[in-house]
């Protein structure tokens, strides 16, 4: 027989939030928790196997996007207007190329940071350059990913960008300086500058823990132009993901669901429900970081460093009103865990490898994949995220650049305070419902503060 992936099973329904109210007040009567017809949803225990099934009492779904928001986050107006801030010295300190490591977010952070560093430093930027790493299937550069001429264009009057080296530094590598204890405006002056000065073309990556604080208005306007005014996906690259936005059946989630046996690892959280074979690869992946134990673990989790499963995702996405008829576009990478915990219920997912062929897919990097999830992760009706990472802070950030607000940061710490408790069932749906109602009303995690600010609505 035949075997179609999991992906393939469903065929799109008409979204649940999309029906009119006559239909909307007998479909809540047909899930309600009496009809025999009626969806399970299985609360997970991180500890225990858990059978139980119930049915949440859903009565505007999704619940969570009625709610009237109390807080917005928008662009701040003193970075937008170029013309209201000083233009860079005419005379530029020497050439600057940033060295980006990690996933294409991760390189995406460093580079950022880089354009506020160049602006301290009054430097002309030459591409950036990105990671070769085995470890990402990664050799794509900046060009592979980024419109380059929009870059330039966009840099204009902030940060001068140019593709070239004269041709008496052409030939030589950047003279590397050491970033990692650098944080703000007075280490890279005081450091970072008389080696600019002296070599006129040096390499940094800059420290994973920037005070952005410290820069100065420039620098600070710099990197938020930079950050999300001027990266535009490469024009062969956009068009790919343009392609796959229209294959989604519309309106849709983008969930970011994280479950990979090196960030459970990471994380030092133990499962002792999951499959021996889940087990044994975040055993693999733990190296000399072992996890919490006793009280120290049930601490940890409480305060939500614990990853929500597959399974715990899906029964938060239900406590919340999103039908299991739902599309979900995956924006995830290889490799998540016990991803059948999630998509027994729900069944209408896409991911890149469903939507792309396979000869496409395969001749795709890291980076080139990774730009895919976030273009329709920017562009989708509504973003979802269990983890509050590099590629959520941009995203959840961009989406609020384009005043698209149905954005959630799925609460590991609620869950786990709930489920300590010993709440389940409907119980725990009725808690979940509201924490998270209270973080989408005052925009918690929509949006990053540096670039951004709060308007009360």
């Amino acid at each position: 027989m035949l075997s179609i992936p999991w992906h393939r099973r469903m065929r799109p329904l008409v979204p649940f939030f999309l029906l009119p109210p006559l239909i909307l007040a007998s479909a809540f009567l047909f899930f309600s928790s009496s009809s025999p017809f009626s969806f399970p949803i299985i609360p997970f225990s991180p500890y225990s196997s858990s059978s139980s099934r119930f049915v949440p009492r859903v009565e505007d779904p999704p619940i969570i996007w009625s709610a009237p928001r109390a807080v917005e986050w928008r662009p701040c107006d003193w970075w937008r207007d170029s013309k209201a801030l000083p233009s860079p010295p005419g005379k530029s300190n020497g050439f600057i190329r940033i060295d980006c490591y990690g996933g294409l977010n991760q390189m995406r952070r460093d580079l950022c940071d880089g354009i506020g560093i160049a602006r301290l430093l009054n430097a002309t930027m030459v591409l950036p350059k990105f990671e070769v790493a085995a470890y990402w299937n990664e050799s794509s550069d900046f060009a592979d990913v980024f419109d380059v001429d929009y870059f330039i264009e966009r840099m204009k009057g902030f940060v001068e960008v140019v593709k070239e080296l004269p041709e008496d530094i052409a030939l030589r590598e950047p003279f590397g300086v050491d970033c990692s204890k650098r944080k703000g405006q007075f280490d890279y002056v005081e450091t970072v500058l008389p080696s600019l000065l002296k070599h006129r073309y040096i390499s940094i990556t800059p420290a994973m823990s920037q005070r952005r604080d410290r820069y100065s208005l420039q620098a600070k306007a710099s990197f938020c132009r930079g950050c999300y005014e001027a990266l535009r996906l490469s024009k062969v690259l956009e068009a790919k993901a343009s392609n796959l936005l229209k294959a989604i059946p519309n309106p849709f989630v983008s969930l970011h669901l994280r479950f990979e046996p090196d960030m459970v690892a990471y994380s030092q959280c133990i499962y002792p429900a999951l499959s021996p074979s889940s087990i044994n690869a975040i055993e693999l992946a733990r190296g000399d970081r072992k996890p919490f134990t006793g009280e120290a673990a049930r601490v940890w989790r409480n305060r939500g460093k614990c990853p929500l499963t597959p399974s715990e995702t899906a029964f938060v996405l239900q406590a919340l009103g999103f039908p299991t008829s739902t599309s979900i576009y995956l924006a995830s990478g290889d490799g998540i865990l016990e991803i059948e915990g999630f998509t027994s219920i729900y069944r209408n997912v896409y991911t890149k490898s469903s939507l792309l062929s396979g000869k496409d897919f395969d001749r795709m990097h890291g980076n080139t994949k990774a730009a895919l999830d976030y273009y329709i992760s920017i562009n989708s009706d509504a973003y979802i995220a269990t983890f509050f990472g590099n590629m959520d802070k941009m995203v959840v950030a961009m989406r609020a650049l384009k005043g698209l607000y149905k954005t959630l940061i799925l609460s590991r710490r609620a869950f786990a305070n709930f489920t300590a408790e010993g709440l389940e069932g409907e119980e725990l749906a009725k808690a979940l419902r509201e924490a998270h109602r209270e973080d989408f009303v005052m925009g918690r995690g929509s949006a990053l503060p540096d670039c951004f600010c709060e308007y009360k609505l």
